[in-house]
């Protein structure tokens, strides 16, 4: 009992010790619904103390970071995964000799061809966008569409990802549907925690929400709602590996 005592309270402050990701870091954030718990709540730690899979939280946590504008949810989730993942990345002028991606330098010509940067700015990113723009980097991506997938599968393929090193999971949902405000966003999960069969949401929108825990069957439902900037089809999950991974 002491030990495992002991290796929860050193687990928690490897967690807390980055600072990140306290949700009470921002007093302006808005209040969470009773259905969502803070990260940083008596529940919310003792979640990711008793957490199955929590191997994606740590290389996320080092790499976070809050979206610039309010359209680049996507862009922030994929800077912090291709960051965690160390693929190599572009010179950054301000940081040389140093090369981090950041949310200016992964726009290219490449993946204006998949989003121009003009209509990013105006609608943000679409779930097939989100696997488009990653495969321009030497990563897998598979995009899994709600309506194609199911609760069940869901939460077996993230878990499952979650507990691997090198392995992440970027999910597109509608926030109203989780009692947020209010539209489509995206972020990375960075934890699951079974006993309660909730999903960690590293929410990229810091100046808003912060990271909270949400029910499997609560976010799948965020996730299985249509999106008209994607013809209608409906939101879901993106699993990233690098590409040398199997």
């Amino acid at each position: 009992m002491w030990k495992s005592s002991l290796r929860k309270s050193s687990l928690l402050g490897a967690a807390f010790a980055f600072g990140l990701l306290v949700a009470d870091a921002n007093s302006e954030t808005l209040r969470l619904p009773d259905n969502l718990v803070g990260f940083s709540s008596r529940d919310g730690e003792s979640y990711f103390a008793e957490s199955d899979a929590r191997e994606a939280y740590f290389p996320l946590a080092s790499n976070f970071l809050t979206q610039k504008t309010q359209s680049y949810c996507g862009v922030a989730s994929i800077v912090m995964v291709l960051n965690a993942l160390n693929i190599p990345a572009p010179a950054v002028p301000e940081y040389e000799p140093y090369r981090t991606f950041t949310q200016d330098n992964l726009l290219t010509p490449r993946t204006d061809a998949v989003l121009p940067r003009d209509v990013l700015a105006r609608q943000g990113m679409t779930l097939d966008q989100i696997g488009g723009i990653l495969l321009t980097q030497p990563v897998q991506a598979e995009v899994h569409h709600a309506a194609q997938s199911s609760v069940d599968e869901f939460r077996s393929l993230a878990r499952s990802y979650l507990g691997q090193p090198g392995h992440f999971v970027l999910i597109n949902y509608l926030r109203r549907m989780i009692g947020q405000e209010s539209g489509g966003h995206i972020s990375p999960l960075g934890a699951y925690d079974g006993k309660t069969d909730r999903f960690l949401v590293l929410d990229v929108a810091r100046y808003k929400y912060p990271p909270v825990w949400v029910k499997t069957s609560d976010i799948f439902g965020a996730m299985n709602t249509q999106d008209s900037d994607n013809e209608n089809k409906t939101r879901g999950f993106v699993l990233v590996t690098a590409a040398t991974l199997h």
